[in-house]
Order: C-alpha cells, then structure tokens, then sequence
C-alpha cells in the first residue's frame, strides 16, 4: 500500500527565507547559521537568484531549489538551478521532482527554452533523478581553485 501526499511547491521570499536553511545545509554543510544563510540569499537575490521550496504536510520546507535566470551565448537565456537539495528524511518522495517540475514551469513562462544545473560527481542517486527528468550530460565542468 502506498501513501498518496500532496506536495506544495512555492517560492520563499523576504522572511520566508529562513525556512529554506535546514534543506539546504544538506547540499552546502559550509552554512553554519541561518543568519549568514539569509544575508548571502539577499546578495544573491540582487544577482537574480530565487529560491523555491517544497512543503511537507506539517509545512516544513523539506526541499529547496535556488535558480537564476541568465543568458549566455552557448544557450542563449535559460534557468540555472544552483542549489537543490532534499532533507534525507524527505527522499525519495516526490519533492526534488516537484521542484523540478515547477522550475520547468517557470522557465517556460520566462520565454526560456532550456534549464541547466551542475552536480557534483559523487550524487549518483540526484543524477538518476535529473536523467530521468529529461535533463542529460552535453559537457563537463572544470573548476579552478585560487
């Protein structure tokens, strides 16, 4: 017998901020207090950065996506996801794919005709969740520390 829940999925702005953290230390555990957490959201929200969560039926954001939209010349505009991540005791339920769902939606209704996000190498079980959303693996990403 499976359980059949509602997932809500809606952007987090301004106060709501804060509710993003707990999921998102999950993807970034650099963050140590939801205070610098909210402070760099609001640099990035000056950059375009969003921030979308997904509800839980108690209405805990246990899922967060953190996207922007930008143009590049490789893609022309499209959304980048920078941030997504689910709290280990909400995997595997529907939120991350929810999300992506409403990031798509809303990447449509910008007028943009692709979505892109980088993920790290080890986050198998995230890869096959991208892959069979649709999204697949056109490069690889270098990066250079200085």
């Amino acid at each position: 017998m499976t359980t059949q829940h509602t997932i809500n999925v809606a952007e987090l702005q301004g106060e709501d901020t804060a509710l993003a953290y707990e999921a998102l230390r999950e993807l970034r555990p650099h963050l140590t207090s939801v205070e610098d957490f909210v402070e760099i959201v609001r640099t990035q929200r000056r950059e375009g950065y969003r921030l979308v969560g997904s509800f839980d039926a108690s209405g805990q954001v246990v899922a967060v996506a953190g996207f922007r939209h930008i143009t590049n010349l490789y893609s022309g505009p499209h959304l980048y996801i920078d941030d997504l991540s689910t709290l280990p005791s909400a995997r595997k339920q529907g939120h991350a794919g929810a999300l992506l769902r409403w990031v798509d939606e809303e990447a449509r209704r910008l007028g943009c005709a692709e979505v892109h996000l980088d993920s790290g190498v080890q986050r198998h079980d995230a890869h096959r969740l991208y892959l069979t959303s649709g999204y697949v693996i056109p490069a690889h990403h270098f990066a250079k520390r200085l």
